[in-house]
């Protein structure tokens, strides 16, 4: 509590705060719809055309955030329907949108500012990059996102679950896709300042991956998501603060520690339940 109390006194760390735990709860709530539909991968391609559009933002010295959410977006929208109509498969599609995203950014970096603080910080995180403009918009996306997730949750859990019995019961299962996508992109774009690209993805996988050790109903696993997901970034956080780690990299070190956790945890609920069986 002292620690957190230190923290609390420092306005970019209250606002990294609050970024932060907006972010990843919407990460962890829309990852595990990705994760079952086997398409967690998404949020690392689309952090790395973040990262281009970033790159050209800053180049031109335009307001990053702004350029970037409506190129994501396209993005998501645009290999949604790569993965749908052609005959790429999923996998494929997002490696290689990320190359070549990502390839982009590289070399409008190079020929123009060069790896600055800024273009770094979208690269790898900083807990300084959040300014109160970027925290107005995370909250505001962030509960939109968060909003939207509740008001489809019953439409979101059938086309997770099951397209074609979904379809056959009236549900328009591209358009809940669709709405899976974008407010992937958003949440990506906005956690980018925090974690990086090159982490990002972890708040979408982690929380997912780790819930379904122990829970096995959806709505355990999302509840156990989101609670776990904003746990484990205060706590890294807070790691970050007292020893001077970066913010990103000490997030995706304790989600990782509570996923070794709960995989230890679930094998020995397993165990027991074998033994009562026996």
């Amino acid at each position: 509590m002292e620690i957190l109390r230190e923290m609390m006194s420092y306005p970019f760390l209250v606002r990294a705060l609050i970024g932060g735990v907006l972010v990843a709860l919407c990460a962890s709530l829309l990852g595990v719809s990705l994760v079952l539909k086997r398409y967690s991968m998404i949020g690392d391609g689309l952090s790395h055309v973040s990262f281009g559009a970033l790159s050209i933002a800053v180049a031109f010295g335009w307001s990053p955030l702004k350029i970037s959410i409506p190129v994501v977006v396209l993005a998501a929208f645009f290999l949604l329907r790569i993965t749908e109509n052609a005959k790429i498969k999923s996998d494929a599609a997002i490696a290689m949108i990320s190359a070549a995203a990502l390839a982009i950014g590289i070399i409008v970096t190079s020929l123009t500012t060069g790896m600055t603080t800024d273009v770094s910080s979208y690269m790898f995180g900083s807990i300084l990059a959040m300014s109160r403009d970027d925290v107005r918009l995370s909250v505001i996306l962030s509960v939109v996102v968060l909003g939207l997730f509740v008001f489809c949750y019953n439409k979101i859990f059938a086309v997770t679950f099951d397209e074609s019995f979904a379809k056959a019961t009236g549900v328009n299962v591209s358009r809940y896709n669709v709405l899976i996508s974008i407010l992937t992109a958003i949440t990506i774009v906005l956690g980018m300042r925090m974690m990086g690209a090159m982490l990002i993805s972890s708040l979408i996988i982690f929380p997912a991956l780790t819930s379904m050790r122990i829970f096995k109903s959806f709505r355990g696993v999302v509840l156990s998501s989101g609670i776990l997901s904003m746990v484990c970034f205060l706590i890294g956080l807070v790691l970050s603060y007292q020893y001077s780690t970066p913010a990103g990299a000490s997030v995706v070190i304790v989600n990782l520690s509570a996923f070794l956790l709960f995989s230890l945890i679930g094998m020995i609920l397993k165990m027991r339940k074998g033994d009562r069986i026996k």
